[in-house]
């Protein structure tokens, strides 16, 4: 999720020995390690994993995508998903955000998942065969080179995955590259104050977990309108550091005459 090569690897073998984890159980009863478990002890930290999602939310969800989720947010929860949409969730992880978007959209939607780490997308076609849900695809790759078509989804997702990518300008523009026009964004991620410095958030913790990388409100409003998004807002949530908060990040792609293409789902899903 990041270039160059070395901050990438070091981000997939974080994720990668989250999945494993999950797989031996390690975390069971924690709802998942967080991105910034190196930062404090995940069954005491409110800040990450699965303590952000209601008990109702997940009810029917495997319990190994809970425990898979490692994010900042829910954003299935902030963003209005209707029947019939089809859905893309950057940096996919275990699976929890696609299946909670799969159910919301129901059978005439499509909930996809894009992920690097070979581990990941184990663990969560797994999940997605446990849930029995058929409207789902999850797809090997990164956030900066998505591989699905141009206008494919009409909602992309993403949950404290964008700050761990070094090329940000990259990510918001493939996400306006896969939106049809007049889609929408509706990302949970870790946002720094203006005020911070890059060396301020490097003090403040590793890229890695999920702090360092993080985008300041402007930084992410600025590159939002220059990936000619509209309607951009960032509002802080809960804190996870001195001057850096989880936030929910929504904006539009504007709308262009035209007709809407197809609801297809083509992408062919990797074999396990």
């Amino acid at each position: 999720m990041s270039t160059p090569d070395g901050p990438r690897e070091q981000v997939r073998d974080h994720y990668a020995a989250a999945a494993r984890s999950v797989g031996r159980r390690d975390v069971a009863g924690r709802g998942g390690d967080g991105c910034c478990a190196a930062a404090r002890p995940a069954e005491t930290d409110e800040r990450f994993g699965g303590r952000l999602y209601d008990a109702a939310s997940t009810a029917g969800v495997p319990q190994e995508a809970v425990l898979a989720s490692l994010g900042c947010g829910n954003p299935v929860a902030v963003i209005d998903l209707h029947p019939g949409e089809r859905v893309l969730d950057l940096g996919s992880g275990g699976g929890i955000d696609v299946l909670l978007s799969a159910r919301r959209v129901g059978p005439e939607g499509f909930a996809y998942g894009v992920d690097m780490t070979e581990e990941m997308l184990q663990l969560a076609r797994a999940n997605a065969a446990r849930a029995g849900a058929t409207n789902v695809a999850f797809l090997a790759g990164t956030i900066e080179d998505v591989p699905l078509p141009d206008g494919t989804v009409d909602v992309v997702i993403s949950n404290c995955v964008v700050n761990l990518s070094t090329d940000k300008p990259t990510v918001l523009a493939e996400m306006s590259r896969v939106l049809v026009p007049g889609g929408r964004i509706g990302i949970s991620d870790v946002v720094a104050e203006d005020r911070l410095t890059p060396a301020d958030r490097l003090a403040r913790g590793s890229g890695v977990g999920c702090i360092a990388g993080a985008l300041s409100r402007q930084e992410y409003l600025d590159g939002l309108t220059a990936s000619g998004f509209v309607d951009a807002t960032v509002t802080f949530t809960h804190d996870v550091a001195d001057g850096m908060h989880a936030a929910i990040v929504r904006a539009r792609k504007p709308a262009a005459a035209g007709s809407r293409p197809a609801r297809e789902h083509d992408v062919e899903q990797e074999d396990d």
